[in-house]
């Protein structure tokens, strides 16, 4: 996690859901070593995202930017797509 100016926190994640109109959900995965034995653990956290265009699409990688709270489930909003999705 990354914060620009504005000092709001920017994250990149993967579209696993774009079926509504200017709603997507990113997942973003990181690797946490177990505080025993030192094994990285994948754990998912999911985001619910504003994309104004709808301009990405499933699959796409993307970078978020916390924003102002946009409905009762979307605090993040769209900020570029990094990697379009083939097909």
């Amino acid at each position: 996690m990354a914060e620009h100016k504005t000092g709001r926190r920017t994250v990149e994640g993967r579209i696993i859901k774009a079926q509504n109109e200017k709603t997507r959900v990113v997942a973003i995965e990181q690797l946490i070593p177990h505080r025993l034995y030192g094994r990285f653990i994948k754990r998912q956290v999911k985001f619910v995202a504003h994309d104004e265009d709808n301009r990405s699409g499933l699959g796409d990688r993307v970078l978020i930017q916390e924003c102002r709270p946009m409905s009762r489930s979307k605090r993040w909003r769209l900020i570029e797509i990094i990697e379009k999705q083939d097909g």
